[in-house]
């Protein structure tokens, strides 16, 4: 089933496929939930769950049913026909089976003219989540996006069609549409009726939580999964369950624990007959063993897992597989034979692999190539390596910061403070985990003094990346100023060095007025721009201990220590001049260019604030006092507030 692993739980369970969990970084895993779409049918109603519970025995039954159906069923019976075609189309969605899946998708829509009709939905959402390349997921995006058209927003087919559109994008690794898409739809569903669809949406955010390196999110929501699928019964979800559980505990670098959940999922899987789960839980036991330096075992694992690869034509994860067999042959001597399989695993130079497997491919092969004696191999190998894997974390540092900042965005006015706290976590934890890696590339030295030459510039180089990773983590790309995690701490560092020499510190909370009206008139571009020269304009106005950090959107946290509320009006005038004369950049028409302004709300430790988050709220008031009483204004917490408008007292 090409390089995926399907979990189907049916039409109504998520319409018959959900869920693309893809396994490794991307993983795929495609799970409906029984009870997202709320089909009435009573022969669906029968038949799905017994999808969940053995899908090989589902098929059997449903295929007995329509031989028995008379030759004029489609014009007699067309829904009943329908709904039979939907289970068929989990069926073998769950056995992995996608083309015959994709088949029966499309013969129950040639029967359900509808745009509205749940069982309609389970099949475009059977039809969208069957395809596995690029090409097939776009074009079935464009179906589910115009079957989501038709619903009431907000609705349960929404939520469930969002799952499916958050499912199929992280398929295709828009990790940034897909994180937005699969947290809208999990808070959406947060009422009791809706409990289905958010475990859906649950599992799904829990994978995409992994990739971005929030690791405690990932477990906390896919450990809710568990105990909904436990309560149910649900084998086969289960078996996903453990295997996301056994993920996400590897990649916290807990391979003893992730060992109990992968081998968890292997003996559900075995008992279900998905030999394509049991290969993939033992491809996940094989790299977790060799971290764990179990060769030997690791070797059984891997053995079991790459024919089964080889029999579904998965040619990514067949090399995947070989990868790892050929570290087990390098650690136990076998440096030719692990040369002579690395070299057949890079033949299209890993074109056909994971992108992120190919450059510890490399770096495998310079060690077998350095074990021979041969050093021009292992050092042109060490130079493809070092290109790859920067490459690779730039792409990463990529998709991190924008899934970071869609999360952010999605849950920013539910849990404002828990969305920073997340944010920094994950920021550590990414960090830990380049350490992680440079650590390995130490570990791998090659005998001779050219190799260990080699090793000291990778090591230096990854040093000066990991420098500028953490530069890039702490500014805002888009206006050079501090980000929100970064302007957090340094908030805190202020707060307590005030609190500590008794000396007053003011933090304002600015939100630009209109400023929809700026990208809707002038463009998006035009927005980019007024927020990128504020910015600019403040750091020659402002003193040097005072921070001017991007808060989110179009809203900046100014920090200004050793300051009483006079001084800081004085500071915020002097922001409000530069910020009136931002003029259109060069090319722009003047006579359209909107008055920038912005609203300003202040706070200050002398009204008694002992925390960050007491005197950020405290300004946050007020900034909303500000917005209310007709924008353009400064308001001031605490008693006797003092308005300002156009830089005059009122």
């Amino acid at each position: 089933m090409s390089s995926s692993w399907s979990r189907r739980q049916g039409s109504a369970r998520l319409c018959g496929a959900l869920l693309a969990l893809v396994l490794g970084t991307f993983g795929a895993l495609s799970a409906a939930r029984a009870g997202c779409f709320d089909v009435k049918d009573a022969q669906f109603a029968r038949l799905r769950p017994l999808v969940s519970q053995d899908a090989k025995k589902a098929l059997i039954v449903v295929n007995s049913l329509l031989a028995g159906l008379p030759a004029d069923a489609a014009r007699a019976e067309p829904r009943r026909l329908a709904a039979l075609y939907a289970v068929q189309s989990d069926a073998y969605g769950e056995l992995g089976l996608d083309l015959p899946s994709r088949a029966s998708a499309l013969k129950g829509l040639a029967l359900l003219p509808g745009r509205t009709d749940p069982l309609r939905l389970v099949l475009v959402s059977d039809y969208g989540l069957s395809f596995r390349e690029p090409a097939g997921i776009d074009k079935a995006l464009t179906l589910i996006k115009r079957a989501r058209a038709a619903q009431r927003p907000g609705s349960r087919s929404d939520i469930c069609l969002q799952i499916v559109q958050g499912s199929m994008n992280q398929q295709r690794d828009r990790s940034d549409l897909a994180t937005r898409e699969l947290t809208q739809a999990y808070l959406q569903s947060g009422s009791p009726e809706l409990v289905e669809p958010q475990m859906d949406a649950a599992s799904l955010l829990a994978t995409a939580l992994r990739r971005m390196g929030d690791f405690d999110e990932a477990l906390g929501l896919i450990g809710r999964v568990i105990r909904w699928d436990t309560a149910r019964g649900s084998a086969s979800n289960l078996a996903i369950d453990a295997y996301l559980q056994g993920q996400i505990l590897r990649a916290m670098g807990h391979f003893r624990r992730a060992l109990v959940s992968l081998r968890r999922a292997r003996a559900i899987s075995l008992s279900q007959g998905a030999r394509q789960g049991v290969a993939y839980a033992d491809l996940r036991i094989c790299q977790s063993e060799i971290r764990l330096g179990r060769f030997p075992a690791a070797r059984r694992d891997c053995d079991r897992a790459a024919p089964v690869f080889a029999a579904g034509k998965a040619i990514d994860m067949v090399k995947e597989t070989h990868v790892l067999l050929a570290r087990i042959d390098l650690a136990d001597g076998h440096a030719a034979r692990s040369l002579a399989i690395l070299n057949r695993a890079l033949s299209h130079d890993g074109r056909d692999m994971v992108a992120h497997e190919v450059p510890p491919a490399y770096l495998a092969r310079a060690r077998a190539s350095a074990a021979l004696g041969e050093y021009r191999n292992a050092y042109a190998d060490l130079q493809q390596y070092l290109r790859l894997y920067s490459a690779h974390n730039e792409s990463a540092r990529v998709r991190l910061q924008e899934a970071l900042e869609v999360r952010f965005h999605a849950k920013e006015e539910i849990e404002r403070n828990a969305v920073l706290r997340r944010k920094l976590r994950a920021a550590a934890l990414q960090a830990g985990r380049q350490r992680q890696l440079l650590q390995w590339i130490e570990i791998a030295s090659i005998a001779g003094t050219l190799v260990i030459v080699l090793l000291s510039y990778i090591l230096m180089a990854g040093r000066r990346h990991r420098r500028q990773l953490l530069h890039l983590a702490n500014e805002d790309n888009l206006t050079g100023a501090p980000n929100r995690g970064h302007t957090a701490q340094l908030a805190a560092a202020a707060l307590q060095n005030a609190l500590a020499r008794s000396q007053p510190l003011t933090v304002a909370l600015l939100d630009f007025d209109h400023f929809k009206e700026i990208n809707d008139q002038c463009g998006h571009a035009a927005g980019d721009y007024v927020l990128r020269e504020f910015a600019r304009l403040a750091r020659g106005t402002l003193r040097a201990t005072d921070v001017l950090g991007r808060w989110g959107g179009e809203e900046f946290l100014l920090i200004l220590p050793d300051t009483t509320i006079g001084s800081a009006l004085s500071s915020i005038e002097r922001l409000r001049q530069q910020a009136l004369g931002i003029v259109p950049p060069s090319g722009g028409r003047l006579e359209t260019w909107p008055r920038v302004t912005f609203s300003a709300g202040l706070a200050t430790t002398a009204e008694g604030a002992g925390t960050l988050d007491e005197i950020v709220a405290r300004a946050d008031a007020a900034l909303y006092e500000a917005k209310n009483a007709g924008r353009d204004l400064v308001r001031i917490d605490g008693e006797g507030y003092r308005n300002t408008a156009n830089g005059a007292p009122l």
